[in-house]
């Protein structure tokens, strides 16, 4: 399922990315979201989701959302 598909306040774990641009890749590299890295969505939002990776609160917008695969 996509991130978007996730349920509120239970952890994941990224399984795959399909962003095909590197410089975005490095970023959400930077923030600790890679796979194999659990992740939490707090909340989905009108047009993102806030999500907890590591120590961090993020806001992801639908669109990236949407390329990011949880199991």
């Amino acid at each position: 399922m996509t991130l978007l598909q996730a349920e509120e306040g239970r952890e994941y774990i990224i399984r795959e990315m399909h962003t095909r641009d590197d410089e975005l890749d490095a970023f959400l590299f930077s923030l600790g979201c890679y796979v194999g890295e659990p992740i939490t969505v707090i909340a989905h939002l009108r047009g993102s989701c806030v999500v907890s990776i590591k120590d961090g609160r993020y806001s992801i917008d639908n669109q990236l959302a949407a390329l990011m695969i949880v199991e």
